[in-house]
């Protein structure tokens, strides 16, 4: 079911992704402060906006799984959580990069928009340790859910306390008037940013489609090795008194 048209989708992704760090190297104007070192913003930020929709993405399928009860709603949860905390660690070591290229530190501490991602990033990194603390499958899937929506819900509300504080250093590249980025920088931007919402989306699909496979070839094993106990004991010999 999720394994679908997964070639397709993994040379759409490729294609977009290569057309877009293309355009971005070869034709974007480079900055006149930070030089070439300012194109790492084509992997960092979409990363940094597709990692921040894939936990909300886990939210909306955590309220779905307590509304239903349907365990393939906590599997989707639980994917999209495990692949946003993945971005994160992308997002956070571009960011390192970029920072110290540009502003000659690994992180800047004033900067609310840096630490308030790295907030959500650590608060995340919670998430599989509280969820395999539990044994028992259903309140596993059930405190799992909780803490999803309730994670999911604070990163809309903090990325609107952010845009409200007072900016320090780091950019605002999707403001409200759109003139954060020059002309020749939006195709660049908005394909990476499509080229990596198409790359979780199929990372997703990989990731979904590897659990469901396991899961029917577990219950297949446990299918086969009940009915050849069974059979087993049909056969068994009689052993008759002399």
């Amino acid at each position: 079911m999720y394994g679908t048209r997964l070639r397709l989708l993994s040379t759409l992704t490729a294609a977009v992704l290569i057309t877009a760090y293309a355009l971005a190297a070869f034709t974007a104007p480079l900055d006149a402060d930070q030089g070439f070192s300012q194109k790492i913003f084509y992997v960092h930020v979409p990363m940094a906006i597709v990692a921040l929709c894939g936990f909300v993405f886990g939210g909306i399928m955590a309220i779905q799984h307590l509304r239903t009860r349907d365990p393939s709603y906590d599997l989707k949860s639980y994917v999209a959580i495990h692949l946003s905390v993945v971005l994160g660690v992308g997002v956070l070591l571009t960011g390192g990069i970029w920072a110290r290229a540009a502003w000659g530190v690994w992180f800047e501490w004033r900067e609310p928009t840096l630490v308030s991602f790295l907030i959500v990033f650590l608060l995340y990194c919670t998430y599989q340790p509280l969820r395999f603390s539990i044994e028992d499958p259903d309140r596993q899937a059930r405190y799992a859910s909780v803490f999803a929506i309730t994670a999911g819900a604070f990163v809309p509300l903090n990325f609107l306390a952010v845009r409200l504080a007072q900016p320090y250093i780091h950019p605002r590249v999707l403001n409200d008037t759109g003139g954060a980025l020059p002309t020749g920088m939006k195709i660049p931007f908005y394909l990476a940013l499509v080229g990596m919402a198409l790359l979780f989306v199929t990372l997703w699909k990989y990731e979904m489609a590897h659990k469901h496979s396991r899961a029917q070839l577990r219950a297949l094993r446990r299918k086969l090795g009940g009915e050849a106990a069974g059979a087993g004991r049909t056969a068994a010999p009689q052993v008759h008194a002399p």
